[in-house]
């Protein structure tokens, strides 16, 4: 991407003219003006026809949103579902896997997500074991080792890609292929993946992927993305179903035969339609420039970190990705975040709640956490440097 196209970008994000630095897209990001002014067109159809009657529109939003997500993922669009939020869209196909015994195995990454550690205690309750995926020597969940812990017992492969806590980017498609050759079922959670990197489920042979909308998207919070490889989603049963889900037939309610036994009746096509046009401006600008973009900003800051005293680097891996984990001596990481908020500058910061397996192996109660996207600049980089050489003072 050219000077130009970063401008672009920024010119059409009102958050870019804010005064603000915003370096918390892996947090949540900032929508585009399109992506504004389809929520409150929605609304305002709502508003003026009525919320039932303008929701006819609403699904036609709806399945551009769907068929935007199906291409972006390499996915077809049937196997797209729409939930509130990552974590309940992984819960739901989680809890749908059916009942657990006791000697059943769930094997997960080190950096694994703790909500979705959350979402598998009732399955430890009813005597399953969660087991971690040994590490290489960068850090990554290691493809060899998962092959080495494969037995019958094993019933779950979960990994989250790229984690919450720095810039790892776990080897997926390589956990994939142990989970294909052994047909076990193969969940990532995406959730810091799409929309920084590329994503093509079919290369990833994995069965279930979710992301949340708010972050690299750029879309509204409130939004997740679901996919269900078709051939596995007869294996799973939600709990939770409604006359969308399941509707009448002749034979009583059925689950519909698509991703969408995930969504409900009850929707909010407003916050679907920015959804929508946040996954089209990314189909448009392309992934491969986002992702290109975002490695060479995320590696001018990590150089311009390494010349400041005082700061610790936590990224693991032989690449990373756009969040960048690290400690500045004598801050705690929150603090950190305060203050340079109050300088305009946001950043993250994560306890160890975030990656519970990852942080606690390592160490760490907490880490400060910048991460990228292409509407950083030069300018943003520099202040981001300058704010925090004057902490570090």
């Amino acid at each position: 991407m050219s000077p130009l196209d970063v401008q672009h970008l920024r010119d059409d994000t009102p958050g870019c003219q804010s005064g603000i630095v915003h370096f918390n897209h892996a947090g949540a990001s900032l929508p585009s003006q399109a992506t504004l002014d389809a929520i409150i067109e929605q609304l305002q159809r709502e508003a003026r026809d009525g919320p039932m009657e303008a929701g006819e529109h609403g699904e036609v939003l709806v399945e551009k949103a769907r068929r935007a997500a199906a291409q972006l993922l390499n996915a077809p669009a049937s196997s797209i579902a729409f939930a509130s939020s990552g974590s309940t869209a992984w819960s739901m196909a989680f809890q749908a896997l059916g009942r657990w015994q006791p000697g059943d195995r769930i094997l997960v990454g080190r950096h694994e997500w703790g909500g979705n550690l959350a979402s598998m205690e009732l399955a430890v309750q009813a005597g399953a074991r969660i087991e971690v995926i040994p590490c290489d020597d960068s850090g990554a969940a290691c493809p060899v080792a998962l092959e080495s812990m494969i037995d019958a017992h094993v019933k779950l492969i979960d990994l989250t890609w790229l984690p919450a806590n720095g810039g790892l980017i776990n080897p997926a498609q390589a956990i994939g292929e142990v989970a294909r050759r052994h047909a076990i079922p193969y969940f990532i959670d995406a959730g810091q993946a799409v929309g920084q990197v590329p994503v093509d489920v079919q290369a990833l042979q994995c069965d279930v992927l979710k992301s949340a909308g708010r972050k690299h998207l750029r879309g509204p919070r409130g939004t997740a993305l679901l996919y269900v490889r078709p051939a596995f989603l007869e294996r799973l049963k939600p709990a939770q179903r409604d006359v969308f889900s399941a509707p009448w037939t002749a034979q009583g309610f059925d689950l519909r035969n698509d991703a969408r036994r995930f969504e409900t009746s009850e929707t909010s096509f407003a916050l679907l339609a920015g959804l929508g046009n946040a996954l089209q401006e990314m189909n448009r600008l392309g992934i491969e420039r986002v992702w290109e973009r975002v490695s060479q900003t995320s590696e001018r800051i990590r150089e311009a970190l390494r010349g400041i005293p005082g700061i610790t680097l936590h990224d693991l891996g032989t690449r990373q990705s756009g969040l960048i984990a690290f400690n500045l001596a004598g801050w705690d990481a929150f603090e950190l975040k305060r203050r340079l908020g109050l300088k305009h500058i946001n950043i993250g910061a994560n306890g160890v709640a975030y990656t519970p397996l990852d942080m606690q192996a390592r160490g760490l109660q907490s880490v400060a956490r910048i991460s990228v996207s292409p509407l950083n600049n030069e300018d943003d980089i520099a202040l981001l440097s300058a704010a925090l050489r004057e902490l570090a003072d």
